[in-house]
């Protein structure tokens, strides 16, 4: 299939990789030198605009990092314009469900089909075909989505309509900030009791209290070493969680203390 793709960066680029390997021919955003090498170098065309992106493509993934970009990209630019009729876009970037809301009814007066599918994993899961993915949008368009996604992605969720991969995905990250907080304070009363940090960590992951995020923490060293990493990530899409919640007259209830604790750089104890 003829793909194109926007946002060749940390997560778009073993995308892109995938993608070629598996058939796929793939033109792809590139604005500079060494993403350009990159592209080339895994097997795709890179191009220099949006407007070369989409010429010919089939289907078209956004990858970037942020809800404004994705706004930028597909509402305030010419992509949609430049897409031929009755190609998919597919939007990888966690944002605001309302957004991709938006794109869908633009580019529906265009012919052209929509998709949310954003992500759960890493580089590594999508190097190993593992990637989870939440879908939202018609059966029909999440048919054609999952023949591509599969490149890459395993499982591929289809959870309901246009923004429903958002909700998902906000959900999913709400709950894990809040679990990284409960691990926080859990190695604060460990460091209590006397205990250090990198012998609990070590021993917990093997225990009934495992789960995903303390064997990530674990894997990093310590909770401040995982922050670092994947911090910057979460605050994110736990701002865009919030500010949809406030509009519908919620709050994330107990979830909110947790997520405190785990987003904040511990004190000394």
């Amino acid at each position: 299939m003829r793909v194109g793709f926007v946002g060749a960066g940390r997560m778009g680029m073993p995308m892109i990789v995938r993608l070629v390997d598996t058939g796929h021919t793939v033109r792809a955003l590139a604005r500079n030198a060494e993403a350009q090498a990159g592209v080339a170098a895994a097997g795709a065309t890179p191009v220099l605009s949006t407007t070369e992106a989409a010429l010919g493509a089939e289907a078209l993934i956004v990858c970037v990092f942020s809800d404004d970009q994705v706004r930028e990209i597909c509402l305030d630019g010419t992509l949609l314009a430049d897409l031929p009729t009755g190609a998919l876009v597919i939007l990888h970037t966690t944002g605001s469900p309302e957004t991709a809301a938006t794109v869908g009814t633009a580019a529906a007066r265009r012919g052209i089909d929509v998709v949310d599918a954003p992500v759960s994993g890493g580089p590594h899961d999508i190097a190993a075909g593992i990637l989870t993915v939440f879908l939202g949008g018609s059966d029909a368009d999440a048919h054609r989505a999952t023949e591509i996604l599969g490149a890459y992605a395993d499982p591929v969720l289809h959870v309901g309509g246009i923004g429903d991969g958002q909700r998902v995905k906000l959900v999913n990250n709400v709950l894990f900030a809040a679990q990284i907080g409960l691990v926080a304070d859990a190695v604060r009363l460990g460091t209590v009791l006397g205990l250090s940090e990198p012998a609990l960590l070590a021993a917990l992951p093997h225990a009934s209290s495992s789960g995903n995020a303390i064997t990530r923490i674990a894997g990093r060293g310590s909770v401040d070493q995982f922050r670092t990493t994947a911090g910057e990530f979460l605050r994110k899409d736990i701002a865009v969680a919030t500010e949809v919640a406030t509009a519908l007259g919620a709050d994330l209830g107990l979830l909110e203390a947790a997520i405190r604790a785990g987003l904040t750089p511990s004190a000394p104890v």
